[in-house]
């Protein structure tokens, strides 16, 4: 399944190259809704929360409950770095809570986060986000690189999520391909669903991923018009 992402700086949605420079943003932002309207579930992923920059709160409730009017499944990630702050997008009518840097403190895992976190609005609607950059976890906001690969952690953090967004970072909004190899390793470490995104740019990708039940999520190549 192809899963658009909507990722929020300033107001706007936009896509970036390698999650720095800005290629395109779009002004109307509820209009895509209506242009994503024929998939059943999207991401909404607030750039300016994860790296510090303020946030876009509002206009993260207000596309989760647009987006439920129009029956349509929200996943919802960046810069969510407390257990009530979690809870709060939860009750928005959140399908799926994406954490990333939360997820890691000192280098480690935060299993003290995580527990708590999966307590509180259940396993079920907890995604880790697992980016990456040369084969090294990602945090804040793509800034930090951790001395962790996901396939050294991603076993044992499946107590605490229902699934996992891994981005090969490498290669996001490059629209040049991404790594194949790369995620059908990370499918041999997990049984737990994975979506895959990071410079998927054609259907022939989505097909391969698809065939060892990945789904992608795909940005750049959508709001191009590469992929209709």
């Amino acid at each position: 399944m192809m899963i658009p992402c909507i990722d929020l700086q300033d107001g706007r949605a936009v896509q970036l190259v390698h999650g720095r420079e800005r290629k395109l943003a779009v002004d109307d932002v509820f209009g895509l809704l209506d242009r994503f309207g024929k998939y059943p579930l999207i991401h909404v992923i607030d750039l300016d929360a994860a790296m510090r920059k303020g946030n876009n709160a509002k206009l993260v409730r207000a596309l989760c409950i647009a987006a439920k009017k129009r029956k349509m499944r929200v996943r919802v990630g960046g810069g969510i770095r407390t257990v009530a702050q979690a809870a709060k997008i939860a009750s928005y009518g959140a399908d799926k809570i994406i954490v990333g840097s939360a997820a890691f403190k000192d280098g480690k895992v935060n299993t003290v986060f995580l527990s708590r976190l999966s307590k509180k609005i259940s396993r079920r609607r907890v995604m880790i986000a697992l980016d990456t950059d040369r084969g090294k976890i990602l945090v804040r906001g793509w800034q930090e690189k951790l001395h962790l690969r996901p396939s050294e952690v991603i076993a044992g953090l499946e107590k605490y999520a229902s699934a996992f967004l891994c981005t090969y970072v490498d290669a996001e909004g490059t629209m040049r391909g991404t790594n194949l190899p790369w995620f059908r390793a990370l499918r041999r470490a997990t049984p737990l669903p994975i979506t895959a995104a990071g410079g998927i740019h054609t259907r022939a990708e989505i097909r391969a991923l698809a065939r060892i039940q990945m789904d992608a999520a795909v940005g750049m190549a959508l709001y191009t018009g590469k992929l209709s």
